[in-house]
């Protein structure tokens, strides 16, 4: 099977708030982690659906806004566009693998859609008012994503949720060996989950101190990885 490693310390990884701002977006994180625990408990598989549907929103919404305020200011993005459109497509074939899994029914499909709606036009807006929020609001929120595939994880290893074979989509995203099982395809989700955790909270702290440009985009070079 394909070995995928990350560091215990690096999944463990916490931003401490250091601000009002900060502190409203681990609340509002906080709160729809516990309408998630209320709404699915341990049906991981279906939690995961919705999870990623919400998940890829953030990142085509702040490439769209800073593309259009990149043209408005005529400056460089310093590669954060890029950085937020690979993020939303990673998330994207999250929620392609997660569907194959979970196979979600008409109903539950259609409260996908409305979910997706209502976080958009919000994460929309609240990008609008500031962006720094925004950026720790989604860090928060894949903190969260990191316990929840920890717990998911777990499950497998009791016993309590079959160990399924990988779906085709996900073998050939990361790369996994054709006899991946569900456990390995996890393993790649939390990895790239804790990437784009920190890759969200460091364009919050580069918005919050306005590194290099009058637009606060830090020259950044990290790239979004596939487990």
């Amino acid at each position: 099977m394909n070995k995928i490693n990350i560091k215990r310390t690096d999944l463990n990884k916490k931003h401490n708030s250091l601000s009002s701002s900060d502190y409203f977006a681990k609340v509002i994180c906080k709160g729809l982690r516990w309408i998630a625990d209320f709404c699915f408990k341990k049906r991981y598989g279906h939690r995961a659906v919705v999870l990623e549907t919400v998940a890829a929103v953030p990142g085509m919404v702040g490439a769209m806004l800073i593309h259009f305020k990149c043209l408005r200011k005529q400056c460089k993005d310093n590669g954060w566009i890029k950085i937020l459109l690979d993020e939303a497509e990673n998330e994207r074939m999250h929620l392609m693998t997660f569907i194959e899994i979970a196979k979600p029914n008409w109903l539950e499909r259609f409260l996908i859609l409305i979910a997706q709606i209502v976080f958009s036009i919000a994460f929309l807006f609240l990008y609008l008012i500031s962006s720094k929020t925004a950026h720790r609001l989604v860090g928060y929120f894949e903190e969260e994503a990191i316990i929840s595939y920890s717990l998911y994880l777990k499950e497998i290893d009791n016993g309590t949720i079959e160990n399924v074979p990988a779906p085709k989509v996900a073998i050939e995203y990361w790369g996994l060996t054709l006899d991946a099982r569900l456990r390995e395809v996890i393993i790649a989700v939390r990895n790239d989950e804790a990437g784009h955790r920190d890759t969200n909270h460091n364009f919050a702290n580069n918005l919050r101190n306005k590194h290099n440009l009058s637009l606060g985009f830090g020259n950044l070079k990290q790239r979004s990885k596939k487990g």
